[in-house]
């Protein structure tokens, strides 16, 4: 099992969490540091003197305060990670939901597990910990679960073509006319803001413009 680990984290109530799960672990003398700047330090330090972490948990949100910080947030702080201790095992522990950035900081960054706070938190950062340590990837089982049932969803060729003329700039209610005019169906207002509705509802999504940013993010238009 790890036997170095950092935590980056600025909420008391998050580290109850990971305390708590690194004890059933048995997991002794983790780091604690509050800032994405301090985290980056312990990281470069624990390299000078060849000691290296074997694990950082971090969060991604960081609140600002009184103190200026050069890394503002987990994904930065990744990024400068992995450019000095390219093989460092990371799990990110936030509250984000989103898949399409976790589908990122899988992919582009490399992250090796991501679990989500909230319930049984404690009981899913021990998963995650075990899983990582024996090379496996982690992801939370509902968001498995619910990126499962969003990657079944396949977009037609109507949902592609309105979510593109969306994203070219056509306001909402002029695509009724553009569907007219090249007779495609359906055509009418409740039509077209039924789909977007129904596509949204199935993503997770809340806004048109959220809508497009998945699409370009994952090819789709």
């Amino acid at each position: 099992m790890f036997t170095k680990i950092l935590i980056a984290e600025d909420y008391e109530s998050s580290n109850i969490s990971v305390q708590r799960a690194l004890e059933d672990l048995k997991i002794a003398d983790p780091k604690y540091v509050n800032y994405c700047d301090d985290a980056l330090s312990r990281v470069k330090m624990s390299l000078q003197e060849n000691n290296p972490f074997e694990l950082l948990i971090t969060d991604l949100s960081f609140d600002e305060d009184h103190r200026e910080q050069s890394l503002k947030n987990g994904q930065q702080l990744i990024a400068a990670v992995r450019e000095i201790q390219p093989a460092l095992k990371i799990i990110v522990f936030s509250v984000e939901k989103k898949e399409v950035i976790i589908e990122k900081l899988f992919n582009d960054q490399k992250i090796n597990g991501y679990v989500k706070k909230g319930r049984n938190d404690v009981k899913d950062l021990k998963k995650a910990i075990k899983a990582v340590y024996n090379n496996e990837k982690y992801l939370s089982y509902d968001l498995k679960t619910k990126s499962s049932e969003r990657n079944s969803f396949e977009f037609s060729e109507y949902d592609t073509l309105l979510v593109t003329l969306l994203a070219n700039g056509t306001l909402l209610k002029n695509i009724p006319d553009y569907l007219k005019e090249n007779n495609i169906k359906p055509l009418s207002m409740s039509a077209v803001e039924k789909r977007l509705k129904e596509i949204k509802e199935i993503l997770e999504i809340n806004s048109n413009e959220q809508l497009i940013a998945f699409c370009k993010d994952f090819g789709i238009i």
